[in-house]
């Protein structure tokens, strides 16, 4: 008899391996065993972790299917067994993994799409280098092409991410106490995908690619997390230039749209005059601002575009909404523009620069 009810999807996903996705998975399966869920496990890849192991003890595991694979057997989960056996709950680890050839589908999120329309509630486990469209980013920022992935709805119609968080460094502490990976294989993963740099941008990554998840979950929580509050956030570079209020209103737009905080920068020059004319435009920028619930700044500084970028960074900017360079075109071939300099310095920041076309 086929179900009428879908399962429900929870999704514990992370930065990288070794964060503790599929301990936690784990852990939380067995809290709901001893509360008398029927859960079993569907697939696990401890890849050696002993403390993942120790985990899964006492949880009834499906015995995986042996595929003919040439002129040897490879296993692979038993998708059909599962739904034979119709647990409350099935454990399912790496969501984004390629079965092997010969098996009835070709990836495992989709047998896991299989197990939901059984009405069978799924846990599974996956990092955030996996999802379709991060692949481009991702590669940018570690320089490896994840072959593997899993697409964007498989997230959007999870009813459940839970981000499993740990810090760059304490990552770097498991991989040196061979927690992760084999002794041999540490030096290697120290150099290309566990350098510090690509942690905290992947780390950064997984949290904001959640965060309205995480932030909707914080809103029930007596004791929110840090983590909570992050999400897109919009920057635009007002100047004295007519045009600003434009900007300005531009980039509200976007950050409604986005659901993002907005913050306006003005960036004063010590030694520059504003007239009151100005003066009164700027009073007017600021009112706007805080009319699309924004929040006003202005700092001093003679390196305009430097003191952007500094503060983007401080303020931990996605986007930014500039205009067109009023620069004229001639010292142009001098010296660089306002906008190139200012892509420059964001360029690795994986900040969006908005360049919004102006009237001179």
């Amino acid at each position: 008899m086929i179900s009428q009810r879908r399962g429900r999807h929870k999704i514990f996903i992370g930065m990288a391996p070794g964060v503790g996705k599929t301990f936690k998975m784990l852990e939380e399966a067995q809290d709901l065993k001893e509360e008398g869920i029927d859960v079993v496990i569907g697939l696990l890849e401890t890849h050696g972790r002993e403390e993942t192991a120790e985990q899964a003890e006492g949880l009834e595991q499906i015995p995986r299917q042996r595929i003919a694979c040439g002129e040897k057997f490879l296993t692979e989960m038993d998708t059909e067994a599962i739904v034979q056996r119709s647990p409350k709950l099935a454990l399912i680890d790496e969501l984004a993994h390629t079965n092997v050839p010969g098996s009835v589908r070709e990836k495992r999120y989709q047998d896991v799409e299989v197990i939901l329309a059984a009405g069978i509630d799924v846990y599974s486990t996956v990092n955030i280098q996996h999802i379709e469209s991060l692949n481009d980013l991702v590669a940018k920022i570690t320089g490896i092409v994840v072959r593997e992935r899993i697409p964007d709805r498989i997230l959007e119609e999870a009813n459940e991410i839970v981000v499993v968080d740990v810090t760059p460094e304490t990552l770097e502490e498991r991989l040196l106490e061979g927690k992760i990976y084999a002794p041999e294989k540490i030096q290697t993963a120290l150099t290309h995908f566990f350098q510090r740099r690509h942690l905290i941008a992947l780390r950064e990554l997984a949290l904001r690619e959640v965060a309205d998840t995480v932030e909707e979950d914080g809103n029930h929580s007596p004791s929110p997390s840090p983590t909570w509050s992050i999400h897109e956030r919009v920057m635009v570079c007002v100047s004295t230039y007519a045009h600003s209020l434009r900007l300005l209103r531009r980039a509200g737009r976007i950050a409604n749209y986005m659901n993002a905080e907005l913050i306006a920068i003005f960036v004063d020059k010590p030694d520059a005059f504003l007239t009151k004319a100005e003066t009164l435009h700027l009073e007017t920028c600021e009112r706007i601002c805080r009319e699309f619930g924004g929040q006003f700044l202005r700092v001093t500084s003679h390196d305009i575009p430097q003191a952007i970028a500094d503060m983007a960074e401080q303020k931990r900017i996605t986007q930014i909404v500039i205009g067109e360079s009023q620069q004229a075109r001639w010292p142009r071939f001098f010296r660089r523009s306002f906008t190139q300099r200012l892509m420059d310095l964001i360029w690795h920041k994986n900040i969006d620069l908005h360049i919004i076309a102006t009237e001179k």
